[in-house]
């Protein structure tokens, strides 16, 4: 549920990027990071380890629209990929207003596809979030690679709820635009009805 902050007339609102280790979740959000006007985006920050990228979460305010004379604020935040960091990608869940899962579209990483979407669907489950119920975008990743499943298997698997979906080379900056205009779309249109 949207934060509502009546003293500055802003609506602050969370979205998660949510994925595997190694899937682009952080390539995803410095891509839209760097792209940005200036004016429009608050300081990134960066926690790292030596076994994972994003330890914790990047955070990077970026204000978009203007809802009944409220000012929208995005917060964008990445989970830790890797299984040991579970208790971080569940703290990070709380909150949520819409998710962005970042698939790796390689076929030996399908598993983890699988493992972290169902580590994802509990997380939900936990914090009483109905995955039916909120704003939700698929994307698979490196599609650019050697060895990728096609998007039919990857939707298959993944995407039961039929939601919007792209093919995305992250480093690149394909699909990541897409992406994040349609995770954006589906949290305003929530929060306005």
């Amino acid at each position: 549920m949207p934060f509502i902050n009546f003293a500055t007339k802003e609506i602050n609102c969370k979205i998660v990027y949510y994925g595997p280790g190694l899937s682009g979740k952080t390539t995803n959000i410095k891509w839209i990071y760097d792209h940005i006007k200036p004016e429009n985006k608050g300081e990134m920050i960066t926690l790292a380890t030596e076994t994972e990228r994003t330890l914790f979460f990047d955070f990077v305010p970026i204000e978009v629209s203007n809802v009944r004379g409220f000012k929208v604020r995005f917060h964008l935040y990445t989970t830790p990929g890797q299984i040991i960091y579970q208790a971080s990608r569940k703290l990070i869940l709380k909150g949520v207003d819409g998710i962005v899962f970042v698939a790796d579209s390689q076929e030996e990483r399908h598993d983890a596809n699988l493992d972290t979407l169902d580590d994802m669907l509990e997380n939900l489950k936990d914090y009483e979030i109905n995955i039916e119920e909120i704003p939700l975008v698929f994307q698979y990743n490196k599609r650019d690679l050697p060895n990728v499943l096609s998007v039919e298997k990857l939707r298959a698997d993944l995407n039961r709820w039929g939601r919007p979906d792209f093919e995305a080379i992250a480093t690149k900056g394909v699909g990541v635009l897409e992406t994040f205009k349609e995770i954006t779309r589906q949290v305003l249109k929530k929060i306005k009805s």
